[in-house]
């Protein structure tokens, strides 16, 4: 969500010739319609179909997310810092100060004055492009090329050439404080104990310790600009954007949710969440503020503490809002190490020790060659390595239609199996069907249709008219069971009832279910190719006709 709210403020901004002030009030309108749209999806009711996401997809998210925390917080708790690494630091400058020229010069086209005879404007600008903006952005390039999971395992090694030793132990006595002091009692969450232990050795006894970024102060204002300086015009292009924040923020609370659950043993509200964040996001708008989301992390370490209530939230809220207002400079005393030992501990904890303790018993039922592997292995390992070094949401993404191919071919091979074509002689006959005349077994054709008719399973219907023996000349398709029908199972219906039609074959349905009726009469199969009159509520009714009109073989 930072990645496109960044998006969102370049470009806003490079249309108000790069002044922040003039161009903020589009930037927060976008981030407000934003908000409103996260409301609307929640009143939409929405927000019920996360519920939807697989115990795989969660588990490979869950852990995946304990992988990431501990990967990124090795370089802080060795104490080190790329974009304070002079030597690595060096090696971006050249392409800095292409970036730098870069940008000008897209402004300058931008602007429309990037033409020769005013070309001494962009001349102008070059006094932009001097050793101190060359060395920010080198900066920013070097911190860039060493985040996430990849970029610090990349940078590692040189990371161990240069550990800070002190950073270390604050991290390491941190992790065993927080471990060690659960065993005496968790009445009081350890995580808070560590913190306050740590930081109070390290600050009091004046230790030479790396200190977290300043915390901001004080409180700030409503930006009601936002509504008096608004133009459609300059955040229609953004309207999508808007849309694209939304879905975002609401997949990652509703995640985030999800693995809360996981972890309490509750269920959530999804639609109350998304209307929740919505206000949240509308309101941090009109101060200033970029939209946010339910953060997995966090909620972790509130649950690991101990805070499993909404009253944990809510003592969150004013906390944040008392250190900003009055312990802005205190908290900006602790040390970096122990937020990292804190984090480590997070990671150790939220991994799914469940899900992967499970992986050699579940079975396996997929083939790839002669392996043969567990399908929701497979998805949890797809979900765990493309959130670790690629994207969550991403990862989250393709797990749910891997997951989702994967069970539909598990409920197609399943109703295929349990709806094989075979005669009334061949296949055990249903209770009601034992008193069938057996003068007319030749002559009737009985199809059991068991489970959904969908594009999972039409292939093997429509081979019903090539099975059924020439002696036959009615068909009855029971469907007792077949409660689903989509469109691709509506259409293969029609085509096999067509076909039976040319070959003077009457075909005679048994308890017709609500919802393929319906479909089937939205195209007029009903009436057209089977009559009110081929339609039987029960076999018995059914079995009345066909005494009646077929010629008892006596």
């Amino acid at each position: 969500m930072t990645a496109v709210s960044m998006v969102v403020i370049a470009g806003i901004i490079a249309l108000y010739d790069g002044s922040v002030e003039k161009a903020l009030p589009a930037i927060l309108s976008v981030f407000l319609l934003a908000g409103l749209m996260q409301i609307g999806l929640g009143l939409l009711g929405l927000g019920k179909y996360i519920r939807y996401i697989p115990y795989p997809v969660v588990s490979g998210f869950m852990t995946a997310i304990g992988v990431i925390i501990i990967i990124t917080q090795i370089l802080p708790m060795l104490g080190y810092y790329p974009k304070e690494d002079a030597d690595f630091v060096d090696q971006f400058k050249p392409q800095a100060e292409e970036l730098i020229l870069e940008n000008i010069l897209k402004e300058e086209a931008g602007e429309g004055i990037l033409v020769l005879e005013d070309f001494e404007e962009t001349i102008k600008r070059s006094h932009e492009v001097n050793a101190s903006t060359i060395l920010e952005e080198a900066k920013t390039l070097a911190a860039s090329e060493a985040s996430g999971a990849i970029g610090a395992i990349k940078i590692l090694p040189r990371a161990l050439k240069n550990i800070l030793w002190l950073e270390i132990i604050l991290a390491l006595s941190t992790v065993v404080i927080i471990f060690g002091f659960k065993k005496i009692t968790t009445a009081i969450p350890s995580t808070l104990v560590a913190l306050l232990i740590v930081s109070g050795v390290a600050y009091g006894f004046g230790l030479d310790y790396r200190a977290i970024e300043k915390i901001p102060e004080g409180l700030p204002m409503p930006r009601l600009e936002i509504f008096t300086e608004f133009k459609l015009k300059a955040i229609t292009p953004y309207i999508f954007t808007a849309l694209t924040l939304a879905i975002l923020g609401a997949i990652d609370s509703l995640l985030t949710s999800v693995v809360a659950d996981n972890m309490t043993k509750t269920r959530h509200k999804p639609n109350k969440e998304l209307v929740g964040q919505g206000i949240g996001n509308t309101i941090a708008s009109i101060f200033g503020g970029i939209p946010g989301a339910g953060a997995t992390i966090r909620t972790v370490v509130n649950i690991n503490s101990g805070g499993k209530t909404k009253l944990s939230g809510m003592i969150a809220g004013v906390l944040l809002l008392f250190i900003l207002l009055a312990l802005g400079g205190v908290a900006s005393k602790i040390p970096a190490a122990v937020l990292a030992g804190i984090l480590i501990t997070v990671g150790i904890s939220v991994m799914d020790y469940k899900g992967l303790k499970a992986i050699p018993s579940l079975p396996r039922d997929i083939k790839f060659g002669p392996l043969k592997l567990s399908s929701e292995v497979i998805v949890m390992l797809v979900v765990l390595v493309l959130s670790t070094f690629w994207n969550l949401i991403y990862a989250v993404g393709i797990g749910l239609v891997i997951a989702s191919l994967m069970f539909m071919k598990k409920i197609g091979d399943l109703t295929s199996e349990h709806s094989k074509i075979k005669s009334l002689s061949d296949e055990k006959a249903w209770a009601d069907e034992k008193d069938f005349p057996e003068n007319l077994k030749k002559e009737v054709f009985i199809k059991h249709k068991k489970g959904p008719l969908f594009f999972g399973t039409t292939s093997q219907f429509k081979q019903l008219p090539d099975q059924i023996p020439d002696t036959a000349s009615t068909v009855i398709i029971r469907m007792d069971f077949m409660q689903y029908m989509d469109q691709s199972g509506l259409y293969a219906m029609e085509d096999v009832l067509q076909e039976l039609s040319k070959k003077d074959i009457t075909v005679l349905f048994v308890d017709v279910q609500r919802q393929p009726r319906y479909m089937m009469e939205r195209i007029d199969i009903i009436p057209e190719l089977i009559p009110e009159e081929h339609i039987f509520s029960t076999f018995d009714d059914c079995l009345v006709w066909v005494k009646e009109n077929l010629k008892e073989k006596v």
